[in-house]
């Protein structure tokens, strides 16, 4: 067997697959065109989000035994054709979840206390001092929509500083809320008793653009946005609408990343966003446990080939 590996991932990945004889070839960065020219002669590729796993790469691979996402995410690959296919797909959905969580409250305190605009300022050789007042995030109210194992994570923490939890969901998670003494509500009834809205959600035709024109209305005034999931779950041109009533925003994730439509360009210039470069899974511990779930997970599917 043999994998391509088209976007740069922790080398213990390449180490792993190579010590149970698997050759395997670094191509991080390989065009789409390029992909779907030399894809056949594979039986296992790795990637990350970068490119579209769409069923024209599926079919152009047809030694492919197993598709392996470096990450959480699948929402870049059709699933339901690989499958079909006879190809098994694989991701890491375990390991990012405590460096993702811990960005998501970075991102809640940095809004809240205006850091990277305070930040700015006196590098730029000003005084700022009394004229950009910040808010606690202490018992305030925070609304956690999608109660999975981040939105847990992220929720625990700020029961850490004070805060209070309210979860919506599709499934009964109400037993996981009241562990920490918060609720489960319609996600209608937490957008307005929200002070902070953080968003952790997977990209499925239901979850696009789940916060519309309408919900964002829903948002109190001086409210704090924050979304570490995927960008696309946002109308982002209706949330310029409300920027100004809002207290701020925290983005991770953007539906075009890197930006190029305007309306997104003014979005996170203005100074009332904080904005990352879909960064939740970078740090160096994520992205071990990441090598170390996706290349076990890899090895139990080959493991079942070679029976």
């Amino acid at each position: 067997m043999s994998a391509l590996i088209i976007d740069n991932v922790d080398p213990l990945i390449k180490e792993r697959l190579e010590q149970v004889g698997i050759k395997v070839d670094l191509r991080p960065g390989i065009p789409r065109e390029e992909l779907i020219k030399i894809v056949k002669d594979y039986s296992v590729l790795i990637f990350r989000g970068r490119l579209k796993i769409d069923r024209e790469v599926v079919d152009a691979g047809i030694n492919l035994k197993i598709l392996a996402r470096y990450g959480v995410g699948l929402d870049n690959v059709d699933v339901d054709y690989a499958i079909k296919r006879g190809i098994a797909v694989v991701s890491a959905p375990h390991a990012p979840t405590q460096s993702v969580a811990e960005l998501t409250l970075g991102l809640m305190l940095a809004v809240a206390r205006r850091i990277p605009l305070l930040d700015a300022k006196v590098k730029g050789d000003e005084w700022p001092k009394g004229r950009y007042v910040g808010v606690e995030l202490g018992g305030k109210t925070l609304g956690v929509v999608g109660f999975g194992r981040i939105g847990r994570a992220v929720a625990h923490k700020a029961r850490g500083i004070g805060m209070k939890i309210l979860a919506a969901d599709v499934i009964d998670v109400s037993t996981e809320v009241e562990k920490l003494g918060g609720r489960q509500v319609p996600l209608e009834h937490l957008l307005k008793e929200s002070d902070v809205v953080t968003i952790h959600v997977a990209l499925t035709p239901e979850t696009y653009k789940l916060l519309n024109a309408e919900r964002l209305a829903l948002l109190r005034d001086n409210a704090i946005l924050i979304n570490t999931s995927r960008g696309e779950v946002i109308d982002h041109e209706a949330l310029l609408q409300h920027l100004d009533r809002l207290w701020g925003v925290g983005l991770d994730v953007l539906p075009e990343e890197p930006p190029k439509s305007p309306h997104l360009k003014k979005l996170i210039t203005h100074e009332k966003v904080v904005v990352t470069p879909h960064v939740g899974s970078e740090t160096r511990e994520a992205m071990r446990r990441l090598a170390e779930e996706l290349v076990s997970n890899i090895e139990e599917v080959i493991s079942r080939i070679r029976l």
